[in-house]
């Protein structure tokens, strides 16, 4: 299984390809098994207790994961490079959200240790992570914490064999998907690597990682989604890779 909506964008903010599908990606992301019975509320596991908390949701898209830090009680500043999505999560949040067009390979224009960080979905659109993650560690407040969610390189692996492709696991190289989304199309880039690499690129950016998951899937998903759980065993597929980290 794939992302195929996932939970933040990132590329260039003048002109991001998440703008033509911003409308039917959000609809998508609202309701799919992947994003609203999964990765979300994997990542509100993660992240537990927020109240009182200031979070940046890097990589916001249209808000779902802002709105749900902040009904929890955080103080949330959401980033993304698409301005259609970040125009939605307005429209979602209101106008006092603290939202900001704001791409991740460039430096952040917070201060330093204001936060704890959600990165949901986003690094596998950056070709090198090490700026971001640089930038990400150094607005993390005293003790504070990073989660990142990402594509789980097994089933893009698993996506090349299926397609007829010979398996390319230990390479970081671009995928270029063509996605239609509420009658619009847009091809998105990817950025696939091995595990090796993403543990590399975090230790490298001066991270500890104290947690990896595959976690199952929301209680209440195979009542909602009984076709897609015929495939599986349980409630646990492959789907995305959450990691949990801490500055060192």
């Amino acid at each position: 299984m794939t992302s195929e909506s996932g939970g933040g964008t990132a590329g260039a903010a003048r002109e991001h390809g998440y703008d033509g599908i911003a409308e039917g990606y959000s609809a998508e992301n609202e309701t799919s098994l992947m994003n609203a019975y999964y990765e979300r509320p994997a990542m509100l596991t993660l992240a537990g207790e927020v109240s009182g908390r200031r979070i940046l949701d890097a990589g916001c898209g249209s808000g779902p994961l802002f709105a749900a830090l902040r009904e929890r009680g955080a103080v949330v500043t959401g980033v993304d490079a698409s301005a259609g999505m970040v125009g939605l999560a307005r429209r979602r949040l209101g106008v006092e959200a603290d939202l900001r067009v704001t791409d991740l390979a460039d430096p952040l224009l917070f201060p330093d240790g204001e936060f704890v960080v959600v990165a949901s979905l986003v690094l596998h659109y950056l070709q090198d992570w090490g700026p971001a993650l640089t930038e990400l560690r150094r607005v993390l407040r005293p003790g504070g914490r990073l989660f990142v969610s990402v594509e789980h390189p097994f089933v893009i692996t698993l996506m090349q064999r299926e397609a007829g492709e010979e398996p390319r696991y230990f390479q970081t190289r671009s995928r270029t998907e063509e996605w239609t989304l509420g009658g619009q199309s847009t091809p998105l880039t990817f950025w696939d690597r091995p595990l090796h690499a993403m543990t590399d690129a975090f230790t490298g950016a001066g991270f500890r990682i104290t947690g990896i998951s595959e976690p199952p899937a929301a209680p209440e998903a195979p009542d909602l989604f009984p076709d897609e759980f015929q495939k599986f065993e349980g409630t646990r597929f492959l789907g995305f890779l959450f990691f949990e980290l801490q500055a060192n």
